[in-house]
């Protein structure tokens, strides 16, 4: 080929290939032009589709959350110092700024007062969240913890030692009560080691285990044999504690392993377990940690194959009768609607934009009225689903007492249960608290409380159907409220332990329609907080627990003393609190 040729032909190509080019740019940025509209639909349809979801769900929690609120008005309608039917049910109703009358949290007040007065000031000789759990639902309704009654409740948690005592619980409630309105630590004559914030920051911390979290004991050179991985809870409940404090580098850094922790931990249909047991209040408590920290509930560390946390919560909930405790129960548990309740309120307030559940600078001590609904009874007397034998015992000697028991603790309960001639004293004028009872005299008694039909059927060898007790022996076996020594025994004049004691008025809860049943975890989780839990015998595990979940035994107590035989004045408090609960007073 001739070269110009070969030269004009390269030309041509080369032409053609930039014609190409430039043509190939062209078709490009039609495309772009085209295609750009349809992804920026797409970015909106999306963007508004998420919106709305977000919308639908935030609806949700406000739906729900108003329906628990009222609720617990009704099965609460008479809060009392404690951690059930008690504070977390004024702080959540408080800081979800529910229509409540003010009476409402008046008579709450009243009762704080009350009890601390009797109390001298100590609400307890070790467990110090006694003191922080009470300033926290205070400060939520606008009252002033430094003077109940004359005594200033935040001075305990001045003392270090005795704070930090009962584990890890103590200085995380600690912080959160003293942050809940940036209360100054009084300072403590009689502390060895006076308190500081930071000192509280830094037990915590060092607490932290190697895989992030936290627990009960762990960390510790007396750590809990098992208690050396993170519990939900706990590192949840740490969270909440140092949420605080993350303009410090240490506190952020551990906060960020807290929450990888609580990641991993987070079961695949978006919730979490507790000593072996998947249930709602580790969600629950999961959900306020990130409220705390200002953490949307939607954030992709917490979306488990598109389960979020809500999601998982809203598998517990009972239509307008709170939450269960897991998802097997039938029926709602008390202490999970509380914490769930008050999960919501926490989540509610953060989508808002709003203080936090525990920053309570916000907090006001005026309410909107709304009057308390009744909680609904038998027409008969007590709970809808009670044995249809057991009755409301009337009032027949009305101010009945006894010279011995004027300013006892037990005061209220016996004479609630005298009056009713339920129990009577040793004398007319003589009850003898202190004095044991034999196990036909509970018999007795608690077939009175129930207003059932004594009959004597000779079923024990050693109860003469001539005896004054056996009508009552042997209708407290019929019901199973009671049990023989053997086939054919009852020991009518042995004593009861008080492990016994809480066995049999939780056979006799359930016969009043309560549910008395408690998951392993829970009763692990509601023993364990006792000093000598470990000699509570396995067949009283669950009564106890019951027992001290319903607040029919004080959690407040420092030992459980299983194996002590029970008091007279003892037995009547817990009779009262059951048949109180029970709707039979």
């Amino acid at each position: 080929m001739h070269r110009n040729t070969a030269a004009a032909v390269l030309l041509d190509c080369r032409s053609v290939f930039l014609y190409k080019k430039m043509e190939w740019r062209e078709k490009m940025k039609q495309m772009k032009k085209n295609i750009l509209p349809i992804i920026l639909m797409l970015i909106m349809v999306l963007v508004n589709t998420f919106s709305a979801f977000a919308a639908v769900q935030q609806s949700v929690i406000e739906q729900t959350a108003a329906e628990t609120a009222k609720y617990l008005q009704k099965t609460v309608d008479k809060p009392q110092p404690g951690s059930i039917g008690g504070e977390w049910v004024i702080m959540a109703l408080a800081r979800g700024e529910y229509d409540v009358p003010g009476s409402y949290y008046d008579k709450y007040y009243e009762a704080v007062e009350k009890y601390v007065k009797e109390c001298k000031g100590i609400l307890h000789e070790k467990k110090y969240s006694e003191y922080s759990r009470t300033i926290v639902a205070l400060s939520a309704i606008g009252k002033d913890p430094s003077n109940v009654g004359g005594y200033n409740l935040l001075t305990p948690l001045g003392d270090f030692n005795k704070t930090i005592w009962q584990g890890i619980n103590g200085p995380i409630w600690a912080l959160i009560a003293l942050d809940s309105k940036d209360y100054s630590i009084p300072q403590n004559k009689s502390a060895e080691v006076q308190a500081t914030r930071e000192m509280y920051v830094e037990e915590i911390l060092k607490r932290q285990l190697s895989d992030g979290g936290f627990s009960l004991t762990g960390g510790t050179s007396s750590a809990a044999q098992g208690d050396d991985a993170a519990d939900a809870d706990i590192t949840a409940m740490a969270l909440q504690a140092l949420a605080k404090y993350q303009d410090r580098t240490d506190v952020k850094a551990a906060t960020e392993k807290a929450l990888n922790c609580l990641s991993k931990l987070q079961n695949d249909d978006g919730g979490y377990s507790s000593w072996g047991t998947v249930n709602a209040e580790s969600t629950a408590q999961v959900i306020v940690a990130l409220s705390e920290l200002g953490i949307s509930m939607n954030d992709s560390r917490f979306l488990k194959n598109g389960h979020s946390l809500m999601d998982n919560l809203s598998k517990y909930y009972v239509k307008g009768k709170g939450f269960k405790h897991i998802l097997s129960e039938s029926q709602s548990n008390q202490m999970a609607t509380e914490q769930c309740f008050y999960a919501l309120v926490a989540a509610n307030r953060e989508s808002k934009g709003e203080n936090s559940l525990y920053r309570m600078n916000d907090a006001v001590t005026a309410f909107n009225t709304m009057s308390p609904i009744n909680p609904q009874k038998d027409t008969a007397g007590g709970l809808t689903n009670k044995n249809t034998d057991v009755r409301v015992m009337p009032v027949t000697k009305e101010g009945r007492t006894f010279a011995d028991i004027s300013g006892h603790k037990n005061q209220k309960a016996i004479e609630a249960l005298s009056k009713r001639e339920i129990i009577n004293g040793k004398t007319d004028s003589e009850f003898k608290p202190d004095d044991t009872m034999t196990r036909a005299e509970f018999a007795t008694i608690v077939v009175k409380a129930l207003g059932l039909n004594p009959k004597a059927e000779n079923v024990f060898t050693d109860v003469s159907d001539k005896a004054w007790y056996a009508g009552y022996v042997d209708t407290a076996y019929k019901y199973k409220i009671v049990s023989g020594t053997s086939a054919e025994t009852f020991n009518p004049n042995g004593s009861i332990t008080r492990q016994e004691a809480a066995s049999m008025v939780t056979r006799a809860a359930s016969l009043c329609g309560m549910d008395t049943s408690v998951e392993e975890a829970a009763i692990q989780n509601t023993l364990a907080q006792f000093t000598d839990y470990v000699q509570v015998s396995s067949w009283a595990n669950n009564a106890l627990a019951f027992c001290y979940s319903s607040s029919i035994l004080d959690s407040s107590d420092l030992e459980i003393l299983p194996k002590t035989t029970i008091k007279r004045s003892e037995i009547a408090e817990m009779l009262y609190r059951m048949l109180d609960k029970a709707e039979l007073l």
